[in-house]
């Protein structure tokens, strides 16, 4: 099942899983939404919401071994339908790339192997390629004790993606240091970072390796970091100080509904035009360094086939249940295994 459907990636996902020659049953919310593609696709379809006891949610997945969410935002989608997967037996996947999302999931650890099943957050962009270059790190410099990740794309954000991260705002940044998670401003640091073509001024970012790098390495610290341009830098770090502003119910409703009015997700002409470009950098207590590079095709795109490419792994053969971040589900090598990846490179 894919729940979501109806959504930007929801709908990219779905249109290859069909063209695969797979037969998901699509879900979402909105049967006005959800019904043509059903339709145009020749799928079953489930209307429901997950605004519901995970219970009666468990009702509409009888018949289901797996259900992949994409509909965001996850704070508010995933536990509801991790805690009706555990019931169903179904396993588990979605998109996320929200720190807490996967803190949460990770928690539900004992629950899902006593269900028999995967608990998989962020098997999309975030966070299977940085996922996979913290493991290569890990193997090259294994007494690691500190961990950067980040990555440089020009494709923008969409629709769902950047609602999540307004909705984030608020909290501010996040970094881990020394196994815990350490709440800072956005912005709070900033470094030149060659991504992969060439030095660009980088700022601290709250995104999901903060939680998986360390649930798939054990590295104690680990920070994320996102070029942005010296006007954007000022911009973010103005937004520090309307944070409190940001969190306010209302301010969230209007800024979202400014969203689905103005932002439209990248065509496929957009999307083929913007590979992305991963980084990594391990050190040890020595100051021994290593470096990872790994080129992979447009954030879209690769969650489209990353998705998928778990979902074929856990469906093809009995695999180990519990929770799993993507590089300790399927291995490091996942991300260099998608189409228009490259190789891991360390230096």
């Amino acid at each position: 099942m894919i729940y979501g459907a109806n959504g930007y990636t929801g709908e990219l996902i779905a249109r290859e899983a069909v063209a695969r020659g797979w037969r998901p049953v699509l879900a979402g919310r909105s049967r006005a939404r959800l019904e043509p593609l059903a339709r145009e696709l020749g799928l079953n379809y489930r209307v429901f919401t997950l605004d519901q006891r995970p219970a009666d949610i468990a009702e509409h997945l009888q018949g289901m071994g797996l259900v992949l969410l994409t509909a965001g935002p996850f704070s508010a989608t995933s536990a509801p339908m991790v805690q009706a997967c555990l019931q169903a037996r179904a396993h588990y996947l979605d998109i996320t790339g929200e720190i807490d999302v996967f803190e949460r999931v990770s928690q539900q650890h004992a629950q899902a192997q006593a269900a028999g099943v995967v608990l998989c957050p962020g098997v999309g962009f975030d966070v299977i390629p940085t996922d996979c270059v913290a493991a290569a790190l890990k193997a090259a410099l294994p007494d690691a004790v500190e961990l950067s990740l980040g990555f440089d794309t020009d494709a923008g954000m969409s629709p769902g993606t950047l609602k999540t991260t307004l909705e984030s705002a608020p909290q501010g940044g996040c970094v881990r240091i020394g196994g815990a998670l350490v709440r800072v401003p956005l912005a709070h640091r900033t470094r030149r970072i060659d991504f992969g073509r060439g030095p660009r001024l980088a700022m601290a970012a709250p995104w999901g390796d903060v939680s998986t790098a360390f649930h798939s390495t054990g590295i104690p610290t680990v920070t994320v970091y996102f070029p942005v341009s010296r006007l954007e830098l000022v911009g973010v770090k103005l937004v520090n100080a309307l944070r409190p502003l940001l969190g306010l119910k209302v301010v969230q409703r209007s800024l979202a509904g400014l969203v689905s009015a103005a932002v439209r997700g990248a065509n496929a002409e957009q999307r083929a035009r913007t590979p992305t470009f991963v980084w990594g950098e391990a050190i040890n207590a020595r100051g021994e360094r290593r470096t990872a590079r790994l080129q992979t095709d447009n954030g879209y795109s690769f969650t489209v086939h990353g998705a998928l490419a778990v979902v074929g792994h856990v469906l093809a053969a009995p695999v180990q249940a519990g929770f799993f971040t993507p590089s300790r589900l399927v291995g490091p090598g996942l991300a260099s295994s998608l189409p228009h990846s490259s190789p891991i490179r360390i230096d």
